[in-house]
């Protein structure tokens, strides 16, 4: 099968492998034991002979590719000359609940993969236990959720589930709070640190719609993230960054202040 069929979801999910680009996705991926194969241009070996040769070390076979055949492969306007064939990353629901999360960044129905691609580095960057796609949400395997997660969707364990009611039933029935952001929240985020004390899960919605008023309602908490300036609202991206850290810097407070 030709690797190029790879950037379709349907074929991504009958093969249960997906393609990467550029240098940080790869060395991501072997990192991770990921990787199936690595393939460069035959112009860029020189250049990224580091990474073929961690390739080779681990057994990973590495081919060359002709102008021709990268250019195929390649999504972005400038091919970066190297590429490596993985695995699928996404988990199940159950196995990240077993190992007792602290922090879940939770999207629902996210439709923009560089959306969902910067949720999931930012999780990564402020230590969530894990990023939770809901409902018909897009495929973080998408050469775009990828590209922008650099390298994170492989050190991060990626749920993908399209039941959200259930879903978020399994997230309270593991005892763990569900937060939403809502502008007329009952609680500010500069007031909520005692949330933030035991599990918490952020929900977040739509880029377009935001949450299902049903989801607000249902929430544990709707807190208002306070906005200071002339700014209605905040994207996705940066309404998970505020959020994730705000309860990340408590969590890791009372970590290390327990030690």
């Amino acid at each position: 099968m030709s690797l190029a069929k790879l950037h379709r979801s349907a074929i991504r999910r009958t093969e249960k492998r997906f393609l990467v680009e550029g240098a940080n996705a790869v060395d991501a991926a072997l990192a991770t034991g990921r990787a199936r194969s690595v393939l460069v241009r035959d112009d860029a070996e020189q250049r990224f002979g580091e990474l073929l040769d961690r390739a080779r070390a681990h057994s990973v076979p590495v081919h060359r590719l002709s102008d021709r055949a990268a250019a195929k492969l390649a999504e972005t306007t400038t091919a970066p000359g190297v590429f490596a064939e993985c695995d699928l990353l996404t988990v199940e629901l159950d196995e990240v609940l077993a190992g007792s999360p602290r922090l879940l960044a939770v999207a629902v129905e996210p439709r923009e993969p560089g959306n969902v691609g910067t949720l999931i580095r930012c999780a990564d960057a402020m230590g969530a236990d894990a990023v939770v796609l809901l409902g018909d949400a897009v495929d973080p395997h998408n050469g775009k959720a990828v590209r922008a997660s650099a390298g994170s969707v492989f050190h991060i364990p990626v749920v993908r589930e399209s039941d959200t009611t259930a879903a978020l039933s399994a997230l309270r029935s593991g005892g763990i709070l569900t937060l939403a952001t809502a502008a007329d929240g009952e609680l500010s985020l500069d007031d909520a640190d005692d949330v933030f004390t035991g599990p918490v899960a952020w929900l977040f919605g739509n880029e377009a719609h935001g949450l299902p008023d049903t989801l607000l309602a249902d929430a544990d908490h709707r807190i208002a993230i306070p906005i200071h300036g002339h700014a209605e609202s905040l994207n996705l991206a940066a309404a998970s960054a505020i959020c994730l850290y705000a309860a990340a810097r408590i969590q890791h407070r009372r970590s290390a202040s327990s030690e």
